[in-house]
């Protein structure tokens, strides 16, 4: 579903303002007229809602990680955490609902909605800072992941200080000391994606300040909530929003790069030191000519089925493109792949290694070349709502494209560039050809073999 596009007016920024803050106003109508605050305890809504609030915000960590690694972006990947961090503790805190896991309450369960909303609220305002470079991501994931493992065992073996059976909703100011700095970084965060959002409008920078300005309101309502009461209803309700709002906000937005309007700047308009990868089927035009398309859709289902596994999952590379017969791959458009060179030519050996053995039992089918560049190139954004795109652009591309539509059939050929950057390799000239675009010829080789 394209992307929809609103006209943001000063007149709307004060009205989502005041829909946001109307829950603050109900909680300080309940607490200043307690018999309002009806009594509500009811063990199964609690544990259904809490468990709900919680799967939507694993799926939201989920989507938001695949995001965060595929494009290599930090912001994204915060956000990631922050959402898994609330999906964790979330759904310990639906087991300390009464007959659930225990029978009597348990500290660490209960203590573990606001201690997973504080810590997002951490990476909440770490994602709205300017940091670079996302090396680091898995291991912070599987760090919180540990985490939240240590606190459950800890939580059903009344380890210290999770030992105690009274719930310590109030009391001995636990959740005020993580209330009031999980609230300011939410403040923050909030404040810092509305100046994004002031200077490009979108509609998933919207729902991240609203989910964050949520969350901030959640942990205040938390903290004067009344046990089974509507203030204490409030803000599991108030939490359940906050995550509902960012769904509908990916359900809306172009499925391609549904999360680009959260990318930083280096990842919609950067450059990298990168190599790329261009293949495709020398003779592919004769052959369709002759065949039916149901037949050469086999064949390039066949072909791409050993190929692309050589190119992605073996050697690391992010497939940009398949268009008919060809396949356009980088390495190092994230930044995490300093051998970018090496992996870009020990996958086309692989790819060319794969396909001959396809090519073994079908004789008659075209045979894949494949050309690699390397150099500066522009990792953009491309396109608008309905249909956008994460790609590279620039002359290392170009020649990339060139030097492919040169290389033999069933051969590798690579430039200048990536020669020099392979020193080891062993490698044969193709004499200096020229390529469109290019004033000068240049000097091309067929890659033989990788040295040690």
């Amino acid at each position: 579903m394209p992307e929809r596009r609103f006209a943001y007016t000063p007149a709307m920024v004060a009205l989502t303002s005041v829909v946001l803050l109307v829950p603050l106003a109900g909680l300080v109508l309940l607490l200043r007229a307690p018999e309002l605050d009806l009594h509500w305890e009811h063990h199964p809504t609690h544990f259904w809602l809490v468990l709900l609030t919680a799967a939507l915000s694993a799926v939201l960590a989920y989507l938001t990680g695949a995001a965060a690694l595929r494009r290599g972006d930090a912001r994204v990947l915060f956000v990631s955490l922050a959402f898994l961090s609330a999906a964790g503790f979330l759904g310990l805190h639906a087991l300390a609902t009464p007959k659930v896991l225990l029978e009597t309450p348990n500290a660490g369960f209960t203590l573990a909605t606001p201690v997973g909303v504080a810590l997002g609220s951490v990476f909440a305002f770490l994602s709205s800072l300017n940091i670079s470079g996302i090396t680091w991501g898995r291991r912070l994931r599987v760090a919180l992941l540990l985490l939240m493992a240590l606190w459950a065992v800890a939580s059903v073996l009344r380890l210290p200080p999770l030992h105690d059976t009274a719930v310590p909703e109030v009391a001995d100011g636990i959740l005020t000391a993580l209330a009031i700095p999980a609230i300011i970084l939410y403040a923050i965060a909030a404040g810092r994606y509305l100046q994004t959002w002031w200077a490009r409008p979108s509609l998933m920078l919207l729902s991240m300040v609203s989910a964050f300005v949520l969350l901030a309101e959640a942990m205040v309502s938390l903290v004067f909530a009344r046990n089974w009461h509507l203030s204490w209803w409030e803000w599991h309700v108030l939490m359940l929003s906050a995550f509902v709002l960012v769904v509908a906000g990916v359900r809306i937005q172009w499925y391609e790069e549904r999360f680009a309007d959260l990318y930083q700047a280096d990842t919609v308009a950067g450059e990298r030191e990168l190599s790329v990868l261009f293949a495709d089927l020398q003779g592919f035009t004769t052959f369709s000519e002759k065949h039916g398309p149901a037949e050469v859709t086999a064949m390039l289902n066949t072909y791409f089925e050993v190929v692309v596994p050589q190119v992605a999952r073996r050697h690391g590379g992010d497939v940009d493109r398949i268009i008919g017969d060809a396949l356009m791959v980088t390495f190092n458009k994230r930044g995490d792949q300093p051998n970018h060179a090496y992996l870009a030519a020990a996958a086309g050996l692989a790819l060319q290694a794969a396909a001959a053995a396809v090519q073994a039992s079908h004789p008659n089918w075209p045979k894949f070349r494949v050309g690699i560049n390397s150099g500066i190139a522009s990792v953009s954004l491309l396109g608008t709502e309905g249909g956008r795109t994460h790609t590279v652009i620039g002359d290392t591309v170009n020649v990339a494209s060139r030097i492919e539509g040169k290389a033999p059939g069933g051969a590798v050929a690579i430039g200048p560039a990536t020669k020099a950057l392979l020193p080891e390799a062993r490698t044969e000239s193709l004499g200096l050809l020229s390529l469109k675009g290019k004033a000068e010829p240049v000097e091309v080789y067929q890659l033989l073999a990788l040295g040690e």
